[in-house]
């Protein structure tokens, strides 16, 4: 039997325990800031309005090495901390001028696992915060493309903006609407696929010289092929030059240089050898190299050759076709603007070290990457489209016919 007093007490003792459960879920619910509401009559919590949205959420895998970053409405971030996530190296970022944003200067690495603590305060002082642990893409997971030519650069009238992509690419329409290229010229530019990894564009004609070319890349979380998508956004700018077309005649053994319509000079060379003829066709410098090691070994011709200082190298073709100097000519014989002697590559008489005023000098440094060089009444085919940066070796219409757009 309960007595009154007992009673008493334990009604006593149950009203004191909600008295403390009522304390402990308000502090439990409330912000260190909470105030007293007189207008109620009572105490009342008070949180920061201040909304912070960190793009990559907790736990996440997959996230952006572009659009990653921290948001913030109703209130200022006031600190953004980014780090490798287990205690590795802090990133750096970029925060608004209002305060309503933060993202990191630059690219994040793919596979990689972050860490991500923002602050942020409203227009009280009322203190927000939020935090994130998340992974981005995976390299198996997406996909980027190598291109050329590189921001800031002046190249060639013949330079087409190629890209090679390091997975198969599926939905090719997808990735070829999102890359942009356009010129200050106004000329009309297509792209043109060969085969799934490989993506070139350029205009009908050779590109006006002077103009801009703006190439406006926005493969970030497109998806190239299933389950795999792009990472990069970016926006490439880069300069043509003055117009230079090279003319290799093989029938006379001399190349004619003009520039800007107008003849620059005429150059003896020395083409491939009846064994080994010279490509027909239009030909970009892709690379060049002060000097460079040439072996027969490396485009299938056994130990024919091996000169470790080839000087004046200027790429045409993939498969190691070049116009390049030639000191190890019969000096007492020299075959320039005579025969060919060469295993296919266009020479030109030069001196060893590549030193000294001489032709191939002079060709080299009047060159740039993306001039163009053709050769013409060679007894071999003309080289394929894709065999370096040459698909002006393509009609109009067949190069529009390999797009996707």
């Amino acid at each position: 039997m309960t007595t009154p007093d007992i009673a008493a007490r334990r009604t006593l003792g149950a009203c004191a325990a909600l008295v403390i459960g009522a304390l402990t879920l308000t502090a439990c619910g409330g912000s260190a800031d909470a105030g007293k509401d007189d207008s109620k009559g009572g105490s009342a919590a008070k949180t920061s309005t201040a909304k912070i949205v960190i793009s990559a959420k907790d736990g996440s895998t997959g996230a952006s090495i572009n659009t990653t970053g921290v948001k913030v409405s109703d209130g200022r971030l006031t600190e953004v901390r980014m780090t490798v996530a287990g205690g590795g190296e802090s990133v750096p970022g970029t925060l608004s001028a209002d305060g309503s944003s933060w993202k990191p200067k630059e690219q994040l690495e793919r596979g990689t696992k972050y860490e991500i603590s923002a602050t942020a305060k409203d227009s009280n002082g009322k203190t927000a915060a939020a935090n994130s642990i998340f992974t981005t893409v995976t390299t198996s997971d997406s996909f980027i493309g190598t291109y050329s030519p590189d921001n800031g650069t002046t190249v060639g009238v013949g330079m087409p903006v190629s890209f090679t992509f390091d997975k198969a690419i599926s939905d090719k329409k997808a990735v070829q609407s999102h890359i942009k290229v356009t010129s200050s010229s106004g000329q009309k530019v297509a792209g043109h696929w060969f085969g799934e990894q490989r993506l070139d564009f350029r205009p009908e004609e050779y590109w006006k010289a002077g103009s801009k070319v703006t190439m406006k890349i926005d493969l970030d979380g497109v998806e190239g092929a299933n389950g795999v998508f792009g990472v990069q956004k970016k926006t490439v700018t880069f300069t043509i030059g003055r117009s230079q077309v090279s003319t290799v005649d093989v029938n006379t053994q001399t190349m004619t240089v003009v520039r800007d319509g107008q003849t620059l000079k005429s150059v003896p060379i020395s083409s491939g050898s009846a064994q080994h003829t010279t490509y027909n066709g239009q030909m970009v410098i892709s690379e060049m190299f002060p000097q460079t090691r040439m072996n027969s070994q490396t485009v299938g011709l056994g130990g024919e050759y091996d000169i470790p200082d080839v000087p004046h190298a200027m790429r045409l073709t993939q498969s190691g076709t070049f116009i390049h100097g030639n000191y190890w000519y019969n000096k007492g014989n020299p075959p320039f603007g005579r025969e060919g002697t060469s295993h296919g590559c266009v020479g030109l008489a030069d001196a060893q070290g590549a030193q000294g005023d001489t032709p191939a000098k002079w060709f080299y440094d009047n060159s740039l990457i993306g001039d163009v060089v053709i050769v013409k009444n060679s007894p071999d085919k003309t080289v394929a489209p894709d065999n370096g940066l040459n698909g002006w070796n393509m009609s109009w219409a067949e190069w529009t016919a390999g797009s996707a757009g």
